[in-house]
């Protein structure tokens, strides 16, 4: 018997009705944020990595270009061989490719918490 009213309460508490008054949780929420969550970290991983890393990153071919931009210097001298080796200045599309997307990135981040800051201050 007392099984019976222990297994009845445990099926109830399963079965009863959601508080209306209490918040929802749903799984599907949690799972999405998640996975958007897991998905920009990884792009802002891939884009910086791009940035600072990938065949010696930018900060590396800054000084040799502008030497080479200035007339200091030639491509020659750091290396550049052809279209098949770039000495130095490999990679170097994928570098300014993704300061094009952090220098995008950056402005579309700040032109929102700029609309952000005028709606604030328009309520005030």
């Amino acid at each position: 018997m007392r099984l019976s009213r222990t297994l009845r309460e445990l099926w109830d508490a399963f079965d009863a009705e959601d508080d209306p008054g209490e918040p929802a949780y749903d799984p599907v929420h949690l799972g999405a944020a998640l996975l958007l969550t897991l998905t920009a970290v990884g792009a802002l991983y891939w884009l910086l990595w791009t940035l600072l890393v990938f065949e010696g990153g930018l900060f590396v071919k800054l000084g040799p270009g502008l030497q080479v931009l200035l007339g200091l210097k030639t491509t020659a001298d750091f290396g550049w061989r052809g279209p098949w080796d770039h000495g130095v200045f490999e990679g170097w599309l994928g570098n300014l490719g993704a300061l094009a997307l952090c220098a995008l990135l950056v402005w579309a981040l700040h032109r929102l918490y700029r609309d952000a800051d005028r709606r604030c201050r328009a309520k005030r």
